[in-house]
């Protein structure tokens, strides 16, 4: 149901609310996104059951991770380590983990991964920015396998061409999950399976965009509300008239094995 607040009240609500982590649950009754029908954390829980090192890149605030844990039970990979580049989910990440045994390492997202070839026998990943193969295809032992969720092409795209305008078809065909196995190919690893699903998305108050726009950052570079005031408006008076406003996500899952 649409919030019967005023554009003011829901965009200072919106731009108020802290954004480090990857804790969606503030959006609960004010956008919906359908989930990936391999539901990526329970299917990390298995994994880390079975596995003996695990890397965890780019964990964000350390939430999917803290989910697979606790699904996983004692049965858990003995040793887990996590990277993460964005110093307010570092903090947020290692404040949810350490209480598990999990260490959180600050390495840029485009840096090498800070540890030893051969040293992980499964890394896992829920949306890095870029997937860096050849560093996945090093810390890897033979035989190991990468796990990953990735965000896939044109995500969004509805919002960001919203608030943008066209996005050049070279935008369109960013991370296309074929291109992707390309790459993964290239660096000496072996793709055991890659699936993608489209995901409806529905934005029910102009609050909940620019919460979304504030966290997900990369969708409109340089997001504010002052920059953005009124397509933010024509917006919210667009979701007043016609109800939710419709997006689709983009994601694609991974299974790759070293040989």
């Amino acid at each position: 149901m649409a919030d019967v607040r005023s554009f003011d009240a829901l965009v200072a609500e919106g731009a108020s609310v802290p954004t480090e982590g990857w804790d969606f649950s503030w959006f609960e009754g004010r956008a919906t996104e359908a989930r990936p029908s391999w539901g990526y954390a329970r299917s990390m829980a298995g994994r880390l059951a079975v596995a003996t090192a695990v890397l965890d890149v780019q964990t964000g605030g350390g939430e999917v991770l803290d989910f697979a844990l606790e699904a996983a039970g004692p049965d858990r990979a003995p040793l887990v380590v996590a990277t993460e580049g964005w110093a307010p989910n570092v903090d947020a990440a290692t404040r949810l983990l350490r209480p598990r045994g999990v260490p959180v390492v600050a390495s840029a997202d485009d840096a090498p991964l800070p540890f030893a070839d051969g040293a992980f026998d499964l890394v896992v990943s829920r949306h890095p920015v870029e997937p860096h193969w050849d560093e996945v295809a090093r810390v890897l032992a033979p035989g190991g396998t990468y796990f990953a969720q990735h965000v896939g092409p044109a995500s969004v795209f509805e919002l960001v061409e919203f608030f943008l305008g066209p996005v050049p078809e070279a935008g369109h065909r960013h991370r296309r999950p074929e291109r992707e196995r390309a790459d993964a190919e290239a660096a000496g690893l072996e793709v055991v399976e890659l699936r993608a699903e489209r995901l409806r998305m529905e934005f029910f108050d102009i609050g909940a965009v620019v919460h979304f726009l504030r966290k997900v950052v990369w969708m409109v570079p340089g997001f504010t509300v002052e920059a953005y005031r009124d397509r933010l408006r024509d917006l919210h008076e667009g979701i007043r008239a016609d109800g939710p406003f419709v997006a689709h996500s983009s994601r694609h899952l991974f299974d790759v094995r070293k040989p």
